[in-house]
């Protein structure tokens, strides 16, 4: 579940900031090794945070990050390139974040500092890297890692989206001609057979009787069904309710290893990045523990510390269910070689591939199954009012 944190940070500045936890102890917990003074703990609503989303525009954090490694490497200082980013700035939510971050800096913070002043557009993940590269001297290899890993991180999630479009609309159209039919066309048929009185087929006399319901308790029966949408809109937003539909979809055989992949490749290339940034192993999984499932990062907690212990990454992740079969030969390469980063980008690429071929070969086979489905519910209802309609005209000839 989320929570808004409000506290004071280490320079006395007042900051709020959102937070996934399992519960307000915890989340006042995350606020705290973020360094945070926490004031205030509040359950922050997800339609409360989706009407926030729909007023404000999101921070280009990807655009923003290739301009600023753009100007950086053509020989600007960072307080000129982020100038120069305010000055040719449009819109107003976007000036005000740049605003603040040029202000900090004449103040004389470190850039992750003045980047933390604004958390809502730069997550902590980026500023954990900014940060790591004040140390090693490195900022713009940092930018061009980071940028990289946004754009790998992008393309999957749409890829996932894109493949997920051509279905939802293929049942948005079926569903609304198939209430068509329920709600307009078997009504007006109720009419024609009712008056014949024709013996009627046991299927389409049902189907007959739903229109002849529809027509005389219409206005009850759309009551209903809205109350009912409306009672299952709320359960959705419940976090009991969330959690059991989780764990449904984490069971299910083919889906829910699919999410399990999907989770474990985000995690390495989120991982990966982190520590090609020179953030030490420790910190850098607990960073990455927001991205996963609660049901992993149940797991996570379990890895870290058994490395705290002193156990291997690699028999850490693979005592713990964080790791594959691939994962866990190319973990222990970058053990022996001391190339970490560099195999988690592997692992994560090594996953990605496996999910696209994967996402390609379910479309192919379950775009065609839905249209085959949708078809013969159309064509099962439209046969059904017909069938009447056939009898008498062969009963005539």
């Amino acid at each position: 579940m989320n929570y808004r944190i409000q506290g004071l940070n280490a320079d006395g500045r007042f900051v709020s900031l959102e937070l996934n936890a399992a519960s307000p102890h915890e989340a006042e917990q995350l606020g705290r090794d973020r360094g945070l003074e926490v004031l205030a703990v509040a359950a922050s609503h997800h339609w409360s945070a989706a009407l926030r989303q729909i007023g404000a525009n999101k921070f280009p954090l990807l655009l923003f990050n290739q301009e600023l490694l753009a100007l950086l490497e053509a020989g600007l200082s960072i307080v000129e390139t982020l100038e120069t980013l305010l000055e040719k700035e449009t819109r107003a939510e976007n000036r005000l974040v740049l605003k603040a971050v040029v202000a900090s800096l004449h103040e004389g913070h470190t850039l992750s500092a003045a980047f933390e002043t604004q958390r809502e557009a730069f997550p902590d993940l980026y500023i954990a890297a900014v940060r790591s590269s004040e140390r090693s001297g490195n900022l713009i290899e940092s930018l061009r890692r980071y940028v990289a890993y946004q754009i790998q991180v992008d393309q999957m999630r749409k890829r996932i989206v894109a493949a997920s479009i051509y279905p939802l609309l293929l049942m948005l159209v079926g569903g609304l001609v198939v209430l068509f039919l329920l709600v307009y066309v078997i009504p007006k048929f109720s009419h024609i057979y009712t008056e014949s009185q024709q013996e009627l087929p046991w299927a389409s006399w049902l189907l007959m009787k739903w229109g002849a319901m529809i027509e005389h308790h219409g206005g009850l029966i759309f009551g209903l069904v809205l109350a009912a949408l409306l009672l299952m809109a709320y359960a959705l937003t419940q976090p009991i309710v969330k959690s059991w539909l989780r764990e449904l979809l984490w069971r299910l055989p083919v889906a829910g290893e699919r999410m399990r992949i999907y989770q474990l490749a985000r995690f390495y290339r989120t991982l990966g990045m982190l520590m090609s940034a020179g953030i030490p192993i420790m910190a850098a999984l607990e960073r990455v523990a927001g991205l996963l499932d609660q049901k992993l990062r149940m797991r996570l907690a379990e890895a870290r510390n058994l490395v705290r212990e002193g156990q291997p990454l690699s028999q850490a992740l693979e005592t713990s269910g964080l790791s594959t079969a691939v994962a866990l030969r190319l973990l222990r390469v970058g053990e022996r070689t001391g190339q970490m980063g560099n195999m988690m980008d592997r692992i994560a690429d090594f996953h990605e591939e496996e999910l696209n071929r994967w996402i390609d070969w379910a479309s192919r086979l379950f775009e065609p199954l839905l249209m085959t489905f949708i078809g013969i519910v159309i064509g099962g209802i439209v046969v059904l009012m017909y069938i009447p309609i056939f009898e008498l005209a062969g009963s005539i000839q």
